[in-house]
């Protein structure tokens, strides 16, 4: 158990018969539940297990395999090695941190965890390729905008190009780096049928290797390119 329950915030608690939730009660039947993480575990924690899955195994004295996997122990026995105030961290508080998930940042499997998405080191994941629907989204900057519909999507800082699931998903992500980005709307449907996959990662993020201009359009709600 966590050493301490301390905080207003969102914390991480397991209900017994609805699983693991983020929430003072459970949202299905109400009960409090039984506490295991607070707000500051679960915000630091969570950045924690990021960090390895996507982009620093090694730096833990940890290495995912080709398709990203990590053994949960292993994890378990890093992070409680490099960081002392988690020497009551066992492998189901990872694995209610991955299940509570909103976005669907990792995957559980057995005894082993990876990253969905994001990764800047080399893995080959094999993820779903089928229920993709018909149109993504990516956003960009009003000054990328144009460039990037004559050349298509490519990545940059990593592995894959990151489509989201509605135009909503995409603004928000684009907000990052824009506050007002351009939504760029991706025919899924047409670039699959001419042979390009696309797999389905988070609950709202599907990766691709690249998308050819010919898939890409502006949406009309989008904001103007920059002149």
């Amino acid at each position: 158990m966590s050493a301490s329950g301390g905080g207003n915030g969102v914390m991480l608690k397991e209900c017994a018969q609805h699983g693991y939730f983020r929430a003072e009660i459970c949202p299905v039947c109400g009960q409090p539940g039984r506490f295991l993480i607070n707000e500051r575990e679960l915000d630091h924690l969570g950045r924690v297990m990021t960090g390895i899955l996507r982009h620093f195994p090694e730096k833990y004295g940890l290495a995912v395999d080709p398709r990203g996997w990590v053994e949960l122990p292993a994890l378990v026995k890093a992070i409680a090695g490099h960081h002392r105030g988690y020497h009551w961290l066992r492998v189901h508080h990872l694995v209610a941190i991955a299940e509570s998930d909103a976005k669907g940042r990792y995957e559980v499997k057995d005894d082993r965890i990876r990253a969905t998405y994001a990764h800047t080191v080399e893995v080959d994941l094999d993820l779903p390729t089928d229920n993709i629907p018909d149109e993504l989204f990516f956003p960009v900057t009003p000054e990328e905008a144009s460039i990037v519909l004559e050349v298509g999507l490519k990545p940059s800082d990593r592995r894959k190009v990151h489509l989201s699931r509605t135009a909503e998903d995409a603004r928000a992500a684009g907000a990052v780096r824009a506050p007002e980005p351009v939504i760029l709307q991706v025919d899924a449907k047409r670039a699959r049928s001419e042979g390009i996959v696309i797999m389905q990662a988070g609950k709202t993020v599907f990766l691709v290797d690249q998308v050819p201009a010919t898939f890409l359009t502006r949406r009309p709600d989008s904001a103007k390119p920059a002149a």
